[in-house]
């Protein structure tokens, strides 16, 4: 995100959290992105559509009331997902205990790293890595990673094992033959 995107993403979100709360949910990021405006809000037992569109109510006429954006954008009020990006200490103390996936800045000598954050203190973070640069380790390597060396982050969603090819797909129903 660019510093002027990100500027902007901050001055939203200062415009909105407390708004937000009201719906009795989190505003967790804002994200600007070329001509969407993207909210995105948690909480401890999901998002579900109707907290979806209560905030997107709530916030549309803050929105357009102070008018932070001057072209025309979408609004899109979401939730985290699965696999949900890290940028604020806050995201990353959330995800402790999780999978993560870590890019680092250019020029670093490990690029990426995937494994289990194990902490979070000040702007440091520690993995337990498995893999890195798309290589598996035999045994996992603690590595501590200042946040301002991190280009992206991300948790890691267990999608469980890869389907075989050729296998029976158990709703599609059989053709019989005729004899």
């Amino acid at each position: 995100m660019t510093d002027k995107g990100s500027a902007l993403a901050d001055r939203i979100h200062e415009l909105l959290a407390s708004v937000v709360e009201t719906a009795g949910v989190e505003l967790l990021d804002v994200e600007w992105n070329g001509g969407t405006l993207r909210v995105v809000i948690d909480h401890a037992d999901g998002v579900s559509t109707q907290a979806l569109t209560a905030v997107n109510r709530l916030v549309s006429p803050i929105l357009d009331q102070h008018d932070p954006i001057s072209d025309r954008y979408v609004l899109e009020v979401s939730s985290p997902g699965v696999e949900r990006p890290l940028r604020s200490p806050e995201h990353f103390q959330r995800a402790i205990g999780e999978d993560v996936a870590v890019k680092l800045q250019p020029g670093a000598d490990l690029r990426r790293l995937k494994g289990r954050l194990t902490a979070v203190e000040a702007n440091v973070i520690t993995i337990d890595t498995v893999e890195v640069d798309g290589s598996p380790l035999g045994a996992p390597e603690t590595h501590t990673i200042d946040l301002d060396e991190i280009d992206r982050a991300r948790t890691v969603f267990d999608w469980g094992p890869t389907p075989k090819k050729g296998g029976k797909n158990p709703n599609k129903k059989s053709k019989k033959s005729k004899k």
